[in-house]
């Protein structure tokens, strides 16, 4: 079975944007025919936050998302 690379970063955010002021990053392997729901339910499950509702936004390379309620956000991208 071959698999992609899923890279990720988790942020803070200031004025809506990106802050960067702390980061947690990392990669898992994922079968390269994941659905990006799959693949966003994964790296919330690697970043602890399991049930925690979130809004997706439009992300140039890949997805992103922000969960509702904290001033953060989630970048997802594929190698």
């Amino acid at each position: 079975m071959k698999t992609i690379k899923v890279n990720y970063e988790h942020t803070d955010t200031f004025g809506g944007e990106a802050n960067y002021s702390w980061v947690k990053r990392g990669t898992i392997e994922m079968p390269e025919d994941a659905s990006d729901m799959k693949i966003v339910r994964r790296v919330k499950k690697a970043l602890g936050l399991t049930g925690v509702t979130c809004n997706k936004v439009f992300s140039a390379n890949g997805i992103a998302f922000k969960p509702i309620g904290v001033c953060q956000i989630v970048f997802i991208d594929f190698e």
